[in-house]
């Protein structure tokens, strides 16, 4: 007999009646530092690893959580400089309640607009600060450069030559520009006139004293080049017809022209005739040559069998 059905207690349900599903909840958002947090560890990684565009990217992502974080507007601010993106880097300053006369400066300079620079530079030797005296001389060297002030430019990076680490990557930068200051230098104070001294008296007085040529046509600086005229000689040899070409074996005139149906079927060409006869199926001979043929050897049996019949079965010897 089968088991008779447990009865459930009350308040407990049977185990094979399907429970009501539950609905997924919702994940909350993770809290605002936590997502900071990891914000900021993409940010370093991206920076260390050069990828500028997209740390500006993440950036904007932490300044959109929390606008007034000095430390992404810093970062901002430093990958705007690096990408080369000097208007927007203007505006971010603006936007910013700090100075930042060293960033600000650096951006004019590379906006070609060096006066204002060195109204900034002023400003930053006025207030001393240790951290960016530095990096305001070097700013400063390569405004006299640009200028054309080579000796000044000169004075300012043997200065900061003798207190860079020779190790660094600063102290090789130095030296270049180093360098090149010292070669315009040396062209403008011996080598320019170690040239002029060698000219003649009246060509040295008349070059020192004649004023700046002007061009007569400023429009075109360069005189316009002619085309030389090409000769019909040479025109005709350089249009020569290419031979055209010819099978091997063949001889123009003199080998027969091909068959002009040979790319016809055989049965479409002219010279093909319908029912041609079998070679070698009767030996050359006709049918009535073969039957007459049959005809003469059984004639030629008979007359043989005629000779020779009393030596068949019904003849006997006697």
């Amino acid at each position: 007999m089968p088991p008779k059905p447990v009865p459930a207690k009350a308040g407990q349900t049977s185990s094979k009646t399907p429970s009501r599903q539950r609905r997924p909840q919702k994940q909350q958002p993770a809290p605002l530092a936590d997502r900071l947090k990891r914000l900021f560890s993409s940010l370093c990684a991206q920076v260390d690893g050069g990828h500028f565009t997209n740390a500006i990217r993440t950036c904007n992502k932490i300044l959109r959580l929390d606008p007034g974080d000095r430390d992404a507007l810093r970062t901002k601010l430093f990958l705007l400089l690096q990408t080369e993106q000097y208007d927007t880097a203007l505006t971010l300053i603006a936007e910013i309640n700090e100075q930042c006369l060293f960033e600000r400066s650096y951006a004019l300079y590379r906006l070609q607009r060096e006066e204002d620079s060195v109204q900034l530079l002023r400003e930053i030797k006025s207030i001393g600060k240790d951290a960016e005296q530095r990096g305001a001389m070097h700013l400063e060297a390569q405004l006299s450069y640009r200028q054309g002030s080579y000796q000044s430019s000169l004075d300012i990076y043997n200065e900061l030559l003798e207190t860079a680490d020779p190790s660094s990557d600063e102290h090789a930068d130095i030296l270049t520009n180093l360098s090149a200051s010292q070669s315009h230098q040396d062209f403008i104070t011996t080598t320019f006139m170690q040239a002029m001294s060698q000219l003649p008296s009246s060509i040295a007085s008349t070059l020192e004293s004649a004023p700046p040529p002007v061009l007569s046509q400023p429009a075109s600086i360069l005189a316009p080049v002619e085309e030389p005229t090409k000769k019909p000689e040479a025109v005709e040899s350089q249009k020569k017809l290419r031979a055209k070409r010819v099978p091997k074996g063949i001889i123009p005139g003199v080998s027969p022209p091909p068959d002009p149906e040979r790319w016809l079927k055989k049965s479409e060409r002219t010279s093909y005739t319908q029912g041609k006869k079998r070679r070698g199926a009767g030996g050359g001979a006709t049918q009535g040559a073969a039957v007459g043929a049959e005809s003469g050897t059984v004639s030629a049996a008979a007359s043989h069998g005629g000779k020779t019949g009393g030596k068949g079965k019904g003849g006997k010897k006697k």
